[in-house]
């Protein structure tokens, strides 16, 4: 079997059918219970205080806004390459689900960073490229929005997502690239003196885990009345010419 396969509307409205309803159930078991561990069952931070709590929200969207457009990015290569509609509509239907993470991760940040900086904005490497990040997703969804032939605008954002594509990395890695800054470093990091308490890591992780599943859900769910929207499109298109 093939991974090309999938690239097929019929096998992949198949195939996402009954994978659906498993993905959606566990990122309703993996959310409720690392958000209610997290938020009821861990102490506070002896810097932080309850503040820290934060973290299972903020640091899981963040990963999943940067993530979110990673996968736009494959999906977009993807179409270019290989011309595949489902690759083209998948990444247009990602693009507003990486826009509300992005937005989680900028309200929660805010929220974080005032009691922590004693503002709720700095003008940070991460914060910068983070929002422009925000404003490359909206454009994105607007260029899908202005054009009227769904292959022009697969094509045109294809190439918007490339360009963006540096802004998701700048944003990953912008605490790297710059010693200066606000914004700590990686909570999650091979290296046990930058990585978070163990307290406070595995409830994380579980978050993380809800938010991946959330955000395939979201993206199955989306792609799928994408595909659907299109072959109404194509249907009504040949009453017209009969």
């Amino acid at each position: 079997m093939s991974i090309w396969e999938y690239a097929n509307p019929k096998k992949f409205m198949e195939t996402s059918s009954w994978a659906l309803p498993w993905v959606a159930g566990l990122s309703v078991v993996c959310l409720i219970a690392g958000l209610i561990w997290g938020f009821f069952f861990t102490p506070d931070d002896f810097r932080q205080g309850s503040t820290v709590k934060i973290i299972y929200l903020h640091v899981p969207s963040a990963m999943m806004a940067i993530n979110a457009w990673v996968m736009m990015l494959v999906a977009s290569l993807i179409w270019l390459i290989r011309r595949h509609h489902v690759s083209a509509l998948a990444a247009k239907a990602a693009a507003p689900v990486g826009l509300t993470f992005t937005a989680i991760a900028l309200v929660t940040g805010a929220l974080w960073g005032q009691p922590m900086w004693g503002t709720w904005w700095a003008w940070d490497p991460r914060l910068t490229s983070f929002l422009i990040l925000t404003l490359f997703y909206l454009g994105y969804i607007a260029l899908w929005q202005a054009i009227e032939d769904p292959d022009t605008a697969a094509d045109l954002t294809s190439v918007l997502c490339m360009v963006g594509s540096v802004f998701a990395l700048l944003s990953r890695y912008a605490v790297n690239f710059w010693n200066q800054g606000l914004h700590q470093g990686a909570s999650l990091s091979m290296d046990k003196k930058e990585n978070v308490s163990d307290v406070f890591w595995i409830p994380l992780l579980v978050c993380i885990a809800g938010f991946v599943l959330l955000f395939l859900t979201l993206v199955l769910m989306r792609t799928r009345t994408e595909i659907r929207a299109r072959r109404l499109q194509a249907l009504l298109a040949r009453e017209r010419l009969a």
